[in-house]
């Protein structure tokens, strides 16, 4: 990701970027973790730690836009739709303040639902 400012160049990552919108949907009510995005298609599935939030994150450009897919696993008893819009606004919202770049697009791909125990 490029984008040209009065002083210069400015290049981000797609890990960066990843990492970004992987904290910003953890910190999210209802969201237990993350699966790695490699894992789902190969059919294997592991809870991703802190570290490595990013795996558990694609992002693509198109047409000037980030476009973000998260794998995610929500807690038994929560309504998924209210999770996921919870966590499309707040990747959107921290994503675009902190890199300036327009996010196009937050998909959420609902990898399971855990039960928690208390």
């Amino acid at each position: 990701m490029e984008f040209t400012t009065g002083l210069g160049n400015v290049s981000i990552h797609k890990d960066v970027i990843a990492t970004i919108a992987g904290v910003a949907a953890v910190e999210c009510y209802g969201l237990i973790g993350m699966y790695s995005r490699n894992n789902v298609k190969d059919g294997f599935t592991e809870l991703l730690g802190r570290e490595n939030l990013n795996k558990g994150v694609e992002i693509k450009t198109v047409d000037g836009e980030v476009i973000i897919d998260l794998y995610i696993v929500v807690s038994y008893g929560t309504k998924i739709n209210e999770v996921a819009y919870n966590i499309i606004d707040k990747v959107r919202y921290t994503v675009e303040n902190i890199t300036g770049l327009s996010v196009g697009h937050v998909n959420v791909n609902v990898q399971g639902v855990k039960v928690i125990n208390s």
